[in-house]
């Protein structure tokens, strides 16, 4: 059950992030709901159930020197934090000859540094209550690299090793970890992904536009967080991709060579 559960939220002002916020509302959570973009903070938390009951508090997962603080004032407001859903981050559309190392580095910066620097803030007030749960949203490129999205893809993996090692020191601490990979999902991800020159991508992928409703994608978060599921896969058929590497290597690398991405 996640009735009165105090659940924080980052990217939570549009995509899965907005869609997770409506459904854990409607469930009964009590929502910090984070981002970059106040204004639009508050358009979502409008929208929730209840919105009187969830917190806006503005997060710039890149500005790690800010997330202690920011820390402190979640918990002044909420008092204490049951889950936190890791869901904040940018993507990538660009061929590794054309992305300066810059944006290399902007992307693991906010993905994976940003990650990181909020859950060991968060952390030891988790650790002395002796409970907690990180939902970390990764991808399914977390699971394996596509073209144009090498900076995206090593920022998930990244991700998945970092919690893989965390959840098997804090387990014996009621401390739960249940990664997220999401396959084609109807957000706007692929219009605000980053360029090689940082630009932004500005087109609407035709996979995310097929791809399952964000609505969707968020009821079956929000179920795999009731039932603190180590992992979930999430999408429609390319997440079939995840068994062919496993069992089909060679096959799954001719596939992926042919694959036509934008």
């Amino acid at each position: 059950m996640l009735k009165d559960k105090h659940i924080w939220i980052t990217g939570a002002s549009s995509g899965i992030g907005e869609a997770l916020a409506r459904e854990l509302s409607q469930q009964g959570a009590r929502l910090i709901l984070s981002a970059r973009r106040q204004e639009k903070l508050e358009e979502v938390k409008a929208t929730c159930h209840e919105p009187a009951r969830h917190i806006v508090l503005p997060l710039d997962l890149a500005e790690t020197d800010t997330h202690e603080e920011k820390v402190k004032e979640a918990l002044a407001q909420a008092g204490h934090i049951d889950i936190v859903v890791h869901n904040g981050g940018i993507s990538q559309r660009a061929l590794v000859k054309d992305t300066d190392i810059s944006i290399d580095r902007k992307i693991m910066e906010v993905n994976f540094f940003g990650t990181v620097s909020l859950t060991k803030a968060i952390l030891p007030h988790m650790l002395e209550r002796k409970t907690g749960h990180f939902v970390v949203v990764s991808s399914l490129v977390g699971k394996f690299g596509t073209p144009l999205r090498s900076a995206y893809s090593a920022s998930k993996h990244a991700l998945h090793g970092f919690f893989e090692s965390m959840q098997a020191e804090v387990y014996q601490d009621n401390i739960d970890i249940t990664m997220v990979c999401p396959g084609f999902i109807q957000t706007e991800i692929s219009t605000k992904a980053l360029r090689g020159d940082g630009s932004a991508h500005a087109t609407m992928d035709n996979a995310l536009a097929g791809g399952m409703p964000a609505s969707a994608c968020a009821k079956k978060i929000a179920k795999a967080i009731r039932k603190r599921s180590p992992e979930l896969i999430v999408g429609g058929r390319e997440t079939i991709g995840v068994q062919v590497k496993r069992f089909l290597p060679s096959v799954f690398r001719r596939m992926i060579r042919r694959i036509k991405v934008t």
